[in-house]
């Protein structure tokens, strides 16, 4: 599936991934390929993204993500270092 990452002001991650975890506002949750059609919002927390050459994270400061057709689309309010 393909994911993309984005805030307010730039692009942080766009790529092919097979599984990434999220920081529900009711839970953490975890989308796989194929995944049903879904919208959500982010809490605080990690955004982990499992790539082939390996494992990525984000702390995000909330957000919403849409999962659609195997494509999904996190608009993060930021980005926390």
């Amino acid at each position: 599936m393909t994911i993309d990452i984005i805030t307010p002001d730039r692009k942080v991650f766009s790529g092919e991934a097979s599984a990434v975890t999220f920081p529900g506002s009711e839970g953490q949750f975890q989308v796989l390929n194929n995944h049903a059609p879904l919208v959500s919002t982010l809490d605080k927390g990690q955004v982990v993204v499992q790539t082939a050459s390996g494992q990525q994270t984000f702390m995000v400061d909330g957000g919403v993500v849409e999962v659609l057709q195997n494509k999904v689309l996190v608009l993060a309010e930021a980005i926390v270092a």
